[in-house]
């Protein structure tokens, strides 16, 4: 009698793993907000910053929601504080309840919790998420400058922005209309704090990734990888 074991076991189908370094092109995520007292990275005061993490489930490839940090920040020396910008925020920075740190603080407090989660998820460089990236880019990048912190974490021009993945998916940029649209909950008397921003955007940003997934997105069928040495 024939043994048909060993056949039966190479039909079993081997479940199929998905590795966080594999998703990003081995960058890690971190979705990340400020608010400032003003426009303008190198003159305005960075007064609040708030980094989300994310987890990766590797039996569906799905992201959620990990971990957040925050810091209210005291303005800088010399730092300017546009009358509007704190209007529209609402944040007093002469406020002693807040409880502000110094910029240098917070950021090498974020730049190490954002390390260590890295380095978990087995990353070697994180990428900035957030909505309008290039202005939360712009404020985190001269603030280390500033407090001349030689090594930051994240891609110093490389960003993923949520409103232009949610222009795209959701038909909506404004972040609040965005998240309306992904039926995520959104309560405006909470926005502009850097803590709530951060995490709806992540909320938002991981609803995108996992809908586009879900829509057979990725991953790619190794077939329709293009080898960009022979396709020259």
């Amino acid at each position: 009698m024939l043994d048909n074991s060993s056949n039966q076991q190479s039909n079993i189908e081997t479940p199929t793993t998905y590795k966080f370094s594999e998703r990003f092109r081995g960058y890690f995520p971190v979705v990340v907000d400020v608010e400032t007292a003003g426009f303008n990275a190198q003159t305005d005061a960075l007064l609040e910053i708030a980094a989300t993490t994310l987890s990766f489930n590797e039996e569906t490839g799905m992201l959620s929601l990990d971990e957040t940090i925050h810091f209210n920040v005291e303005p800088f020396e010399g730092a300017n504080l546009e009358p509007a910008a704190l209007e529209f925020t609402g944040i007093d920075p002469t406020n002693p309840l807040r409880a502000a740190v110094l910029e240098s603080e917070a950021l090498k407090e974020t730049f190490k919790f954002i390390r260590k989660k890295m380095k978990a998820a087995g990353c070697k460089r994180a990428i900035m998420v957030a909505h309008n990236a290039a202005f939360d880019l712009g404020f985190v990048n001269a603030a280390t400058e500033r407090c001349s912190i030689k090594r930051t974490p994240f891609h110093p021009f490389v960003s993923f922005d949520t409103t232009t993945l949610s222009g795209l998916a959701l038909g909506q940029t404004v972040l609040a209309k965005a998240c309306e649209a992904a039926g995520l909950a959104f309560d405006n008397k909470e926005a502009h704090s850097a803590l709530y921003d951060t995490e709806k955007t992540a909320e938002l940003y991981c609803y995108i990734v996992n809908k586009w997934q879900q829509l057979g997105g990725w991953p790619l069928p190794s077939s329709s990888i293009v080898d960009p040495v022979s396709n020259d």
